[in-house]
């Protein structure tokens, strides 16, 4: 299958979640997870019309930001090491992976030092499993406040993984859980401005994460495909 079909067929399951939930499709944003593949695979997701390209690692992304990085928006999605953040804060437009202080007041200090604004996820470990990072629920309200100082850090949502099952409907609970944790946080006013982005859903379960309030998704395999395809 080719990029372009591969692209068409996600769009097409996207739109039908979108109205079996009763949302607008606008709502719903696409990363690409380009992870896996290289450079050329890359520019190729970028020259298809995709704006928003997702990486996990800074070693793995440095060749394609350095000759992509000015087209389309970057996003870290993978777990961010304190020490890597000097690398990836004037790069990425988003940070799906905020978990810790330590994190939080790294980013501030790098983004205060070049006068930019970092858009952070929360990550919420929602399915409890040891194997995941991220907040537990109970943490996420204190954690807010206790970086509600910072003015270079802004947290515009919440992210979770949910854990690979045969049946997507099983990470039902999970997506669920954390848009229900981002309605609970707003209602206590946390945040000078209310949370509205959840960054929940992969290859194996986006359209049950879109039926639950997923407005961003992360597509590696089946939307991108792998380096052979």
């Amino acid at each position: 299958m080719s990029l372009m079909e591969r692209i068409d067929q996600v769009e097409q399951r996207i739109t039908e979640a979108c109205a079996r939930s009763g949302r607008d499709r606008n709502e719903v944003n696409m990363i690409a997870v380009t992870k896996y593949v290289s450079l050329d695979k890359t520019a190729s997701v970028l020259d298809q019309g995709l704006q928003h390209i997702g990486e996990n690692r800074w070693q793995d992304a440095q060749e394609k930001w350095n000759a992509l990085g000015d087209r389309g928006t970057w996003h870290f999605i993978g777990h961010l090491q304190t020490n890597k953040v000097r690398d990836v804060i004037d790069k990425f437009q988003y940070i799906h992976s905020l978990d810790r202080l330590s994190l939080a007041h790294e980013l501030e200090k790098r983004a205060a030092a070049l006068n930019l604004q970092v858009s952070a996820f929360m990550q919420v470990n929602i399915s409890g499993e040891e194997s995941k990072y991220g907040l537990a629920p109970e943490k996420a309200a204190e954690f807010l406040k206790e970086i509600n100082s910072l003015s270079h850090v802004k947290v515009t949502g919440l992210m979770t993984m949910a854990p690979y099952e045969s049946s997507a409907e099983q990470t039902r609970p999970v997506f669920r859980g954390l848009r229900q944790l981002r309605d609970e946080l707003n209602e206590q006013a946390l945040t000078l401005e209310p949370l509205t982005e959840l960054s929940m859903g992969m290859s194996n379960d986006f359209e049950v994460a879109i039926e639950e309030g997923a407005t961003w998704v992360r597509l590696g395999s089946i939307l991108v495909g792998k380096e052979e395809d």
